[in-house]
């Protein structure tokens, strides 16, 4: 039986964080559509502080409050559900709501207690259509949701790539028995079978041989036992004579084949293994028949029997491996055991739609993917314990491809796999730990009248350290381990403790700095010939690029010296040749005609923005190129957000005729890109500026900054020229990449014919 944990469906349902917002200042958040039609109020604002008091920053900042519509799902055994039902009824319950959707036996056989716990109705909703909702589900919003296991590997979770065509598949859902179902599109599937040989015969035999009764125990059991010594082998009927049969002496031939002439008794360890390996070959294999009957090569693999345990992922692996010569892939699903209660949660929340939002994990509230290694995080399951948890937030605008993605199938955004690569993976998660100090810091700072900021920090402090050390242990928990992972797990822990925003006051200020120093800036790059002009431009992109908070070798500076600035940052920058330099060939391409149109992925607030970006826009704008500047939707570090950009360009647009004409003209159109992270994912921007970049033509990207074109990005193929650039800030990955700090990266290419 599963439900999901209540939710609130309205316009914008508060995420449960905790009591500690009740000290930020309030404010109200505007929906995107609403901000343009109150950004000559925010101007007019602006304005009155500057022309008031020179010495002030251009607009003020209040801290907000982060307001999101988040669904809660947990995950237990049966056994359990007097004490789910009160960490639900404690934890979840909004006091609106009167009715619970739950789906499987369970919805019917505790229908009774549920409805006299909660006090709530239920509403029964039907096994399948929940089922496969629920993994359509997470197969969209969850990137790295699937993996396949392969047992030589370390570690053995290989994720796959979230394809943008998710159907046809076949769906083998392991509960108590298995059902198999064909899906065919989001509201087209059918049962094709089953078997009632699954986990539910696993715990039952397993408890009458072992006199275990707990399904985590038998598991933990069988993660001990060796299956040979009571299973017959290929070799123990034909002896050496296999070989001339062409099978491998190490096949079962037979389950418990051993038990019935052998004299002696077994280890409760050895009769679990060989019970978990005939359950899962034969699962393997009815589900390998039925993929091959039905022409799919892909299966997922759902329901709580797995919970991600190897030898049960292992076995089912090598079954169909086995019988379809490597023609069917066996997928398993890091949230197999939510997948009825999220589809439970779908149809009880149809009248509100909620296929038209995009959603993501969140990565603060979920438990993540356990071990493989039961003595490394051993799940505790007592009355009174914690239970699995699953958190996902509602993004308010849908999200889809970069239209301009080569090939959408196969672009993976992140440059590094740190699942894979050991040594790079030590270093990031010691840097980010050494770095712990420094964001606690800034938040505190950032909320300077809050009474309790310096608690939530701490607690802010201790829930990421421990994210930290679960991802050295369990690198796989969330997914591919990348660094932006990492930053967003950051982000999102920060958010849970009320710090949407901790560099809000850094960005005011340097925002007010930069502007003053615009019209000088500009003045000088008019003064330059054309090709002198061109190379200074790019210069300033590369300078304005330094001015990030993220870099610790930076924020070094910048704390110890606060006179840091533009032209002190162009000197830091490496000579030419630059460690990536097609800058010459770049240079060729703007001597041809303009580009129709230039989407550009801006980077940090400050210098970054004002005096690196704006001036580059400018001059493309000069040339009669449209321009698209897309920004963050939410704050992450100091990078310039959407909201940010609208005030931004406008302070600029009052200084220079050439930004104030395009804005007037919509030839520079300010967009967000959907993402709160300092990283960028091509595949899941906002759906506006998807629609805009098809409808404007563009044919050049520009990706600026470390964590969007060097972290992520750096190898996207796109089906126009790109332009990626970056000053890298980091010593380690500077002398990995073959450079030292503050090397350049400037990458231009062009598609092939």
């Amino acid at each position: 039986m599963s439900w999901p944990g209540t939710f609130k469906m309205a316009e914008c349902g508060a995420s449960g964080s905790g009591s500690s917002g009740d000290s930020l200042d309030k404010s109200i958040t505007l929906p995107p559509d609403e901000i343009f039609r109150n950004l000559e109020n925010a101007k007019r604002f602006a304005i009155d502080i500057d022309t008031e008091q020179d010495h002030e920053p251009p607009y003020e900042i209040s801290v907000q409050e982060e307001v999101t519509a988040r669904l809660h799902f947990v995950k237990f055994e049966n056994t359990y559900i007097e004490a789910c039902l009160d960490f639900i009824k404690d934890h979840l319950v909004n006091t609106e709501t009167k009715v619970i959707q739950a789906t499987g036996g369970g919805a019917y056989k505790f229908k009774d207690l549920i409805e006299e716990k909660l006090r709530l109705k239920v509403d029964k909703e039907d096994v399948m259509t929940c089922l496969i909702k629920g993994c359509n589900f997470v197969l969209r919003n969850i990137p790295h949701e699937a993996f396949a296991y392969q047992k030589d590997s370390d570690p053995e979770f290989r994720f796959q790539t979230n394809h943008p065509d998710i159907f046809p598949y076949l769906l083998v859902n392991i509960g108590s028995g298995v059902s198999i179902v064909k899906v065919e599109t989001e509201d087209r599937f059918e049962w094709v079978g089953g078997s009632s040989i699954g986990g539910g015969t696993f715990w039952g035999l397993g408890a009458l041989l072992t006199k275990t009764k707990k399904f985590d125990e038998l598991l933990h059991l069988a993660s001990k036992g060796q299956h040979t010594s009571v299973d017959m082998l290929v070799r123990d009927v034909y002896g050496g004579a296999h070989q001339t049969l062409g099978l491998s002496g190490d096949l079962i031939a037979s389950s418990f084949g051993k038990s019935a002439a052998a004299d002696k008794e077994f280890s409760k360890e050895d009769m679990a293994k060989s019970l978990l390996h005939m359950i899962s070959n034969d699962i393997g294999q009815l589900a390998c028949l039925y993929a091959k009957l039905h022409c799919l090569d892909r299966v997922y693999f759902g329901g709580f029997f797995i919970r991600g345990h190897p030898v049960t992922m292992r076995t089912i692996t090598y079954s169909i491996n086995f019988f379809s010569k490597g023609e069917v892939q066996a997928l398993f699903l890091r949230h197999e055991g939510y997948l009825g209660a999220i589809g439970a949660f779908l149809k009880g929340a149809e009248q509100d739609n909620p296929n038209q939002y995009s959603w993501g994990e969140n990565y603060a509230g979920s438990s993540g993917l356990m071990s493989s290694s039961p003595e490394l995080c051993p799940t505790q399951r007592v009355r009174s314990g914690t239970f699995d948890l699953l958190e996902m937030d509602r993004l308010e605008r849908p999200l889809a491809n970069l239209p301009l993605l080569l090939d959408p199938s196969s672009y993976v955004p992140d440059t590094v796999d740190l699942t894979d690569d050991a040594l790079a993976r030590k270093y990031w998660l010691t840097c980010f730990e050494e770095a712990l100090d420094g964001v606690v810091k800034r938040a505190v700072a950032s909320q300077p009248g809050s009474v309790d900021a310096a608690e939530r920090a701490e607690k802010f402090r201790q829930k990421y350290w421990r994210k930290l050390q679960t991802l050295r242990h369990q690198p796989f928990a969330y997914g591919t381990l990348t660094v932006r992972s990492l930053l967003d797990t950051r982000e999102h822990c920060l958010n849970e403790f009320n710090f949407p925003d901790p560099y809000s006051k850094v960005k005011q200020k340097e925002n007010g700095v930069a502007l003053k120093c615009f019209p000088r800036v500009i003045r000088c790059l008019d003064a330059l010939g054309w090709e002198e002009r061109q190379l200074a431009l790019v210069k300033g992109l590369l300078a304005g690029n330094v001015f990030d908070w993220g870099a610790k070798a930076v924020s070094d500076v910048l704390e110890s010296d606060p006179q840091f600035g533009f032209e002190e940052a162009k000197s830091k920058l490496q000579e030419r040749p630059w460690l990536v330099d097609s800058y010459g060939k770049w240079l060729q391409r703007l001597k041809g005609p303009p580009h129709k149109c230039a989407l550009i992925f801006a980077d940090n607030s400050g210098i970054d923005v004002i005096l690196g970006v704006f001036p580059f826009v400018r001059e493309l704008l000069s040339r009669g190129t449209e321009v698209i500047l897309a920004c963050n939707s939410g704050p992450a570090l100091n990078d310039v957000t959407y909201c940010e950009s609208l005030i931004v360009a406008e302070r600029i647009a009052a200084m220079d005729p050439v930004v104030h004409s395009a804005l007037k003209e919509e030839r520079l159109l300010l967009m967000q890109t959907g993402s709160s992270s300092p990283c960028l994912d091509l595949s899941r921007l906002d759906k506006g500026l998807a629609v805009l970049v098809r409808e404007r033509g563009a044919d050049l990207v520009v990706i600026e900054g470390m964590g969007r074109a060097v972290h992520t990005n750096y190898y996207a193929a796109l089906r126009c020229e790109s332009l990626k650039l970056a000053v890298i800030k980091n010593s380690w990955l500077a002398e990995r990449l073959g450079g030292r700090l503050f090397s350049v990266i400037f990458k231009y290419e062009v598609p092939a014919e």
